[in-house]
């Protein structure tokens, strides 16, 4: 696939003291001078393998080497001892734009990705991504766990480059774009694109998952993604994790969570022993991160902020990196992102970047091994809010090494009053080398970094928004590669206010690959009264009444052109209209029959 080529941000490079204690990478480096930074062929032994952890909502403090005195996570603290710790590694405040930046190198702006649901986290398919180009290049690549890139093809991580794919949909197990009976105890999971339930509970699933690939893979190179999507709502845990901290005196909430973290923590532990086990451990990455801040406050290592803010205790997250063939243990305190790990991990790989792609990212691996210069004086940015599109000025941050520039107003805000705009909303400025936990607005006694990191965060979001806008990407029915094609409220856009419940009313947009008879189908049920179902796709428009008790209604024969449409799928009880909570579209082949109503 190829991606729309823009020209990133200009980044100054300057000097940065060479991280120490690391171990020469002079073997890579005439590598990629021989081979045009591309492993030499069959060369495949040298190449490390790569396995990324992101856990979900897990905030920087909320590990025990970061000083939380409660919290038990002895495998990742040991981990942490063994790697380079990147010590302020920023992210998107919510998840799926975070996902979009690590899988591209490039700002979610650009990807399509603006937010987490209601069709706004969708990334579209003509972006490459790491899984792909480390596919092309001869790695083996898996995903075991939470995607939230889009759920139907070709958005899905089987087709974006993912050869092995268990993960659930949407953005979290029980979400509406799953099935209704799943959970995180023997949940239902997509393998490849087929519903299969799996035994277990979903954090232990992901990992013995990963773990028999790694297996099969050992002898090829290999690019495992273990996205768990513990320890986010609802808090669903094995009671024996919840009880022992319940027992150490923390609220129900929080024991949940330290549980599932602590699972977590379990979980990595059987993972790094396999590595060992396995002989695998000298050259593989292993990369453990989140994707967000926390969600609870009960320690915070100091950091202001949480979940969904663009303070630093929402979009901070611990990031640990270990490989023992080519780094030694370190911290490292400047500034990285989301947006750096896809060029890294290629450098890494000896993989050259794909054609035609401009990351927003820059390779950190000079900067981690001591090879060479280390880019310096960045400005990220980070913006985040419900919405469509974004807004100038609304919830955003620009983040320098000492500086960083705030817009802490609106993530979940919808609308202004009439002639004002987030322009008007004040400007908070801290020093984050003073001032870690941004405790000190210190923006009036310094306009010029004010005016500087303000004009820079505007001609960054004119950069981004130009790659292609933010029409959502289209879900493609009538295709081989999935039919039939779920539609959930997941990806439904909104008629009023930003909502998936029975009361909430929303729409698709689709595209039709092939001109024809369609069969589309409503699932819901049993409804509680009887009523009529409404559907409204191109120029069709049909009504169906339902009994009682119903828990479908299926359309046949629905005539549909090849090309875009909007479909919306309603229905009456009462006075009060409903949205469909799924909707089926199949094309019916040619000789087909009716099928039976429900």
């Amino acid at each position: 696939m190829s991606a729309t080529a823009d020209s990133p941000l200009p980044l100054v490079v300057g000097r940065h003291p060479l991280a120490t204690g690391a171990r020469s990478g002079l073997l890579l480096l005439l590598s990629c001078l021989v081979f045009g930074c591309s492993p030499p062929p069959g060369d495949d032994a040298s190449r490390p393998n790569i396995i990324l952890v992101i856990t979900d909502d897990q905030g920087w403090a909320q590990l025990g080497s970061h000083g939380d005195d409660v919290l038990r996570t002895p495998h990742l603290d040991r981990l942490a001892t063994e790697s380079v710790e990147l010590t302020r590694f920023y992210v998107s405040p919510v998840c799926a734009p975070t996902r979009a930046s690590l899988m591209t190198g490039r700002y979610n702006y650009r990807t399509g990705v603006v937010d987490t649901y209601v069709g706004r986290a969708m990334m579209h398919s003509d972006e490459v991504t790491l899984a792909e180009t480390l596919s092309e290049a001869g790695y083996r690549t898996g995903i075991f766990g939470k995607w939230h890139l889009g759920d139907n093809y070709p958005l899905r991580a089987m087709d974006q480059g993912f050869q092995e794919s268990v993960v659930h949909k949407g953005g979290g197990i029980g979400q509406p774009s799953d099935p209704p009976e799943t959970s995180y105890f023997d949940p239902i999971l997509q393998h490849n694109g087929e519903a299969k339930p799996y035994p277990g509970y979903c954090t232990d699933i992901f990992f013995r998952e990963a773990l028999e690939y790694i297996e099969k893979n050992r002898e090829s190179p290999f690019f495992v993604y273990i996205p768990t999507n513990a320890p986010h709502s609802p808090y669903d845990v094995p009671e024996s994790y919840r009880q022992s901290y319940l027992e150490a005196g923390l609220e129900d909430k929080d024991a949940r969570i330290y549980g599932m973290i602590t699972n977590i923590d379990d979980n990595m532990g059987r993972l790094l022993d396999g590595l060992k086990r396995m002989e695998l451990e000298e050259n593989t990455i292993v990369i453990f991160m989140t994707d967000n801040g926390a969600t609870t406050q009960r320690y915070t290592a100091g950091l202001r902020g949480l979940k969904t803010t663009v303070y630093d205790g929402g979009i901070r997250v611990p990031f640990l990196l270990r490989w023992p063939a080519r780094l030694q243990p370190d911290t490292d305190d400047r500034i990285a992102a989301h947006i750096d790990l896809m060029p890294t991990l290629l450098e890494a790989a000896g993989v050259a970047a794909p054609d035609g792609v401009a990351f927003d990212g820059v390779s950190l691996l000079s900067r981690l091994d001591g090879s060479g210069e280390a880019a310096g004086n960045r400005t990220l940015f980070i913006q985040s809010h419900r919405g469509n599109e974004p807004q100038p000025f609304r919830h955003f941050a620009a983040i320098e090494q000492r500086y960083k520039l705030v817009q802490p107003v609106a993530f979940a805000t919808r609308g202004l009053p009439p002639g004002e705009t987030f322009e008007d909303y004040p400007l908070e400025l801290y020093d984050l080398e003073a001032d870690p936990g941004e405790n000190q607005d210190i923006s009036d006694g310094h306009p010029q970094v004010v005016a500087r990191l303000r004009s820079a965060y505007s001609d960054w979001l004119r950069n981004v928004s130009s790659t292609r806008g933010y029409a959502p990407p289209r879900i493609a029915v009538g295709t081989v590669q999935e039919d039939p094609v779920i539609l959930t409220r997941q990806d439904w856009r909104m008629v009023g206010p930003d909502g998936w419940a029975d009361t909430d009313l929303g729409f698709w947009e689709i595209r039709a690959h092939r001109a024809g008879a369609y069969r589309i189908r409503f699932l819901f049920g049993p409804a509680p009264a009887g009523g009529e179902a409404e559907l409204r796709v191109q120029q069709v428009l049909r009504k169906q009444n339902f009994d009682p008790g119903t828990s479908g209604v299926t359309f046949d024969q629905v005539l549909l052109d090849e090309g875009d449409a909007r479909l919306e799928a309603v229905l009456q009880m009462g006075d009060k209209p409903v949205g469909v909570r799924y909707v089926e579209v199949s094309r019916i082949q040619p000789g087909s029959g009716p099928s039976e109503g429900h």
